[in-house]
This record gives structure tokens, sequence and C-alpha cells, in this order.
């Protein structure tokens, strides 16, 4: 009996330890920033190693800024996987309104498909896809980090960059 006694009162103290969740404060909704391609630069081509840059709009939707402190995130285009990475201390987005980041990336044309070379070679068109988790915080006194997962899908002209960073 006393070890049954023991084991709940055990159980108990750590049920009592758990962290409460952060929630918003009443009447606050927090709506998720949208993400999208804007533009996939060409910053140098080699016969095999091409070194892109990615444009990625986000969007804030809210009345208050948006903090993004990481991002990891997959590139695919043309259906075949570009480049993924994890990138911190990304940005900050004042209430309602929109900020870009870039993401550099090499990819290897030796294992890209003939289509997707052409493509890239004439500066068309690339359908791409880009999604991961990015890790956002309002900007507002004890609201905590969340994970915002997003998966996006359009078409992005490539372009040459005119001058090297």
């Amino acid at each position: 009996m006393r070890k049954i006694l023991l084991f709940i009162l055990i159980i108990l103290v750590f049920l009592s330890c758990k962290t409460q969740p952060q929630t918003a404060p009443a009447g606050l909704q927090i709506l998720e920033p949208a993400f999208e391609v804007t533009s996939i630069y060409i910053i140098q081509a080699d016969i095999v190693v091409t070194e892109f840059e990615a444009v990625l709009k986000v969007e804030n939707p809210n009345d208050f800024a948006l903090e993004m402190s990481s991002i990891t995130y997959e590139l695919f285009g043309n259906g075949r996987f570009w480049a993924g990475h994890s990138v911190t201390n990304i940005m900050r987005i004042p209430a309602n309104s929109t900020e870009e980041t870039r993401f550099r990336f090499e990819m290897n044309f030796i294992n890209m498909s003939r289509p997707l070379l052409d493509d890239v070679i004439a500066m068309r068109q690339v359908n791409y896809r880009f999604k991961g988790n990015a890790e956002v915080r309002p900007v507002l006194p004890d609201i905590p980090f969340f994970s915002v997962a997003f998966d996006c899908s359009g078409l992005s002209e490539v372009k040459r960059r005119a001058t090297r960073d």
C-alpha cells in the first residue's frame, strides 16, 4: 500500500511540474505570415556548379511586428531538389507589411535534367516549390516563438544578378 501511495505521489509531483503552455492574451489573434519566392538569381554560372540566390518575400498580416529567428527550408525547381539549409537571425517584419530576405545556394547540374538546365541558361521561368519551417515570435511581451510550416509553389523568373555581393 505504501508503494502505491509513493508512486501516486511521485506522479502528482511530476504532473505539477509540467510547464503550462504559453497562450496569447485574451482577444489577441496571431495570424501566420505568408511566404513567396519572388525571384531566383544566377550569381555565378560555371560549367558544372552554379551559385544562385532565391529572394523570399514574407508578409505579416498582423497589427504587430513579427520576428523570424530561424528558417529551415528545401527548394525544388521543376520538381527536382535544388537546395536545403537552415538559417538563423533572419529578419523583423513590421506590422501589416512585407519584407524580403535572400538565400544563397549552389546547384550541381550534373544531377539535374537537361530541360531544367536549358530553362536556367535561357533565363526562362522555373516552377519552384519552397517548403520548410520558420520560428516566428510576435514582438509583444511574454509571447514565445512558435513554428510556422510553409509550403508554397509557383513560377519564378531566373535572372542574372548584375553585381556580386
